[in-house]
């Protein structure tokens, strides 16, 4: 029993140089610990309640830049839509101003052939002419035949204006409609 109290008595030592040398400098550094475990954690929770504010930002700003670029997008379709259509406008009065112009230039050209035709044309007749007139001339009998027909057209015709025009007026003239037939 000696030894019982002994060992219980020594226990008891123990027990109180635990109590009062190793348990409040144990309890001292777990507060310690503990304060900078709260705090670690407050700073967290803070840490996180920023964050939180700062992706709530980030995603209005997002959203707004998003808003923003749709605007510009738009703005520069409608931009795009209306320099295409002022291009498409300005491109046919081109294409107008070049028909209009080249059917001009045929026009001109046209007239320019038929002139030169009826210049070739009618110095072909006049040369044809003189020469079937020279032919025709040329021979006695048919000169002679060929004078007294034009001057029995030639009464016929006048006897004709006569009976159809007032005596007031002037003789007809001769022109293309009165010329003079032929044969050869």
């Amino acid at each position: 029993m000696d030894v019982l109290v002994a060992e219980i008595f020594g226990f008891l030592i123990i027990l109180v140089v635990l109590w009062r040398y190793v348990l409040p400098p144990a309890r001292a550094a777990m507060r310690s610990r503990q304060e900078v475990i709260r705090a670690q954690f407050t700073e967290a929770r803070e840490a996180k309640e920023r964050a939180e504010t700062a992706e709530a930002t980030f995603k209005s700003s997002t959203h707004d830049a998003d808003a923003e670029l749709a605007g510009v997008l738009d703005g520069a379709r409608s931009q795009a839509e209306h320099i295409l259509t002022e291009l498409r406008v300005k491109a046919q009065q081109e294409a107008d101003r070049v028909t209009e112009r080249g059917r001009q230039q045929l026009a001109a050209e046209r007239d320019l052939l038929v002139r030169e035709l009826r210049a070739q044309t009618g110095a072909q007749i006049a040369a044809l002419a003189s020469r079937i007139v020279a032919e025709t001339l040329a021979d006695d009998a048919r000169r002679a035949a060929t004078v007294d027909r034009v001057l029995a057209e030639l009464h016929q015709r006048a006897a004709g204006d006569a009976a159809t025009t007032p005596i007031d007026s002037e003789p007809a003239k001769s022109g293309p409609a009165n010329s003079v037939r032929v044969d050869s």
